[in-house]
């Protein structure tokens, strides 16, 4: 636990700076003289980079020893610090986050392929929920610290501040970081991963051309989309040099679950971006006020993880995946219906709600998943896992951000535009939510394994 602890801080670290910098889009577009599509960059380019990372998990943790890749990440993580700290123009920001994606990239599959290792089948959600637990407490301070830190500070004391701590991460883990697994000598797929990389950006490109209008843009990045996904499988079917294995797809335990695992990202990521400017733009709230209303859900879903993990091993899947999965509905169709009306107050009580919810499905997804797959699939499923949550969560912070500001009724205010257009995004989180309850049905009716 002290090894998995001490990885899962410095994932910790990266998922604090994401989260944190939600809060300052408006300060971000007044220093930086850009729009809100290309400062949300700023968290979609970083999901989308650390996605890029996270396929290449499986071919590391058999290649690389575990105290090499934590050092790897810690190094990412401090030179993107000094460059997002130190940034005169937007591009150096961007360019220092990018950078910093790598340290979530490499630390978060490691922390569970550690566990896998070690860890009885029977244990896994309780361990895979005290390690969620740690990595999730941040976007419960990340809001709050980042508004805090704008309303009395400058937005540079984010990178500032976390700086010293990974430096003494990185000091503490070099002497501690072991190795369970033999490492092999194994010629990587730059074609496959290439081709994959393609298709992501132009799915995110795409998807921002939408926002300033340019149609044409936004179609040929998807043929170029759809034309890398189409190489890259048939590409794998005769591959010979590592990356990871396609095959994982054909388990029905992992197709059920992979599937409502992005879901809910899209979903948690594209709702921590859109909520506290939300109440900034509807009801005219401070950045401080805007990082507050994600604080009590927040917490409630980092500290409720071990919990949430127990029930998974004690009560089985039924119980901690529908239930949460009716509380995330819920929270959404009241947003979707009432959210105008309900003021900075029944946001807030609205949103945790929400995180309960989508928390008590979201990590035992992929809990109940691995437990009902074979050990040498797993470190494969793992590095999807990963890269589908940040390609999601990219998707959907770009997503709701176009939504939010998609409607422009002649004579409306500013406020009941975002109001509507907002609307329409929790509404297709309301849809996101039934389709999840059907995939979960699929999952937990498979036949069981011994």
């Amino acid at each position: 636990m002290l090894v998995v602890t001490i990885v899962a801080l410095m994932s910790f670290m990266g998922v604090l700076t994401e989260t944190s910098m939600n809060v300052t889009f408006p300060a971000l577009e007044r220093q930086f003289h850009v729009s809100l599509s290309t400062v949300q960059w700023v968290t979609a380019g970083y999901l989308l980079m650390a996605a890029l990372v996270m396929l290449t998990s499986a071919y590391m943790k058999r290649r690389f020893t575990n105290r090499q890749l934590f050092v790897t990440s810690a190094v990412l993580f401090i030179v993107g610090d000094l460059l997002c700290a130190t940034a005169s123009v937007y591009p150096v920001l961007l360019a220092g986050r990018l950078i910093q994606a790598g340290c979530v990239g490499l630390c978060t599959p490691l922390m569970v392929n550690i566990i896998l290792d070690v860890v009885p089948r029977q244990k896994l959600g309780t361990y895979l929920g005290i390690a969620n637990l740690i990595i999730l407490i941040a976007p419960a301070l990340g809001p709050t610290f980042g508004g805090a830190v704008v309303a009395f500070a400058s937005w540079r004391m984010i990178f500032w501040a976390t700086l010293p701590l990974a430096i003494a991460l990185l000091v503490l883990g070099q002497g501690r970081i072991k190795q369970y697994t033999p490492t092999q000598h194994y010629a990587f797929d730059w074609t496959r991963f290439f081709l994959l990389a393609i298709a992501l950006i132009s799915l995110i490109v795409g998807l921002n051309q939408l926002g300033t209008g340019d149609w044409r843009g936004f179609l040929l990045l998807m043929v170029l989309t759809g034309a890398g996904i189409a190489a890259f499988i048939r590409l794998s079917r005769n591959a010979t040099r590592a990356l990871f294995e396609l095959n994982v797809f054909r388990d029905p335990a992992f197709l059920y679950s992979f599937l409502p695992y992005i879901f809910l990202q899209f979903a948690n990521v594209g709702i921590n971006f859109l909520v506290p400017n939300y109440v900034q733009e509807v009801f005219g709230a401070t950045s401080l006020i805007g990082g507050l209303v994600l604080l009590p859900g927040s917490l409630f879903n980092g500290f409720g993880q071990p919990v949430y993990g127990w029930m998974l091993d004690h009560w089985g899947g039924k119980v901690p995946l529908y239930i949460g999965d009716l509380l995330f509905t819920l929270a959404l169709l009241l947003l979707a219906v009432w959210g105008n009306h309900l003021g900075v107050i029944g946001v807030t009580v609205a949103y945790l709600i929400f995180a309960i919810g989508r928390s008590m499905a979201f990590s035992n997804t992929v809990a109940y998943g691995l437990k009902h797959m074979d050990k040498s699939v797993q470190n494969d499923a793992n590095a999807l896992y990963n890269t589908g949550q940040q390609v999601f969560g990219a998707v959907g912070t770009t997503v709701l951000a176009l939504m939010m500001g998609m409607v422009h009724h002649p004579g409306a205010s500013h406020a009941s535009n975002v109001a509507a257009g907002s609307g329409w995004a929790f509404t297709l989180l309301v849809v996101l939510g039934l389709t999840i309850f059907g995939l979960f049905h699929r999952l937990l009716n498979l036949p069981r394994k011994q």
